[in-house]
């Protein structure tokens, strides 16, 4: 089973940001928090060649269910969503919200919300990409 949903983008690194933000925007989810791996990892004295973002991104209405229904889901909140860059192209994708709860079994009971909440952000990146 694949952990991860990962599509190359069409358009530069800035611009991939922009529409990533901007469709997860769409289907409800704001950016909480975001790093730029390549700014934090020079400013610890690091040099990193490529753009490497993480998104810490939220839909309340998603979240306060999932937490409702079992609290040890939080271990995994709030989502991430990445965009990066390499030699070869650039990349968003996340962890499969699914494949992560279904690593504790007591979380089985929300494999039907993990999955609402994985489509809408694999369709909010597909869309962003293309």
């Amino acid at each position: 089973m694949e952990f991860t949903y990962e599509k190359v983008s069409n358009y530069a690194i800035e611009e991939t940001i922009d529409r990533v933000k901007a469709e997860l925007s769409k289907v409800g989810f704001g950016v909480l928090w975001e790093l730029n791996f390549k700014d934090k990892l020079k400013e610890k004295g690091f040099d990193y060649p490529n753009q490497f973002w993480v998104f810490e991104v939220c839909n309340p209405s998603k979240a306060i269910k999932v937490l409702e229904k079992n609290q040890k889901a939080g271990y995994f909140l709030p989502c991430k969503v990445a965009v990066y860059e390499n030699e070869e192209s650039v990349f968003a994708g996340l962890m499969k919200p699914s494949q992560m709860i279904n690593m504790i079994d007591s979380l089985k009971n929300i494999t039907d919300l993990a999955l609402e909440v994985e489509q809408q952000l694999t369709e909010a990146i597909k869309k962003a990409v293309i």
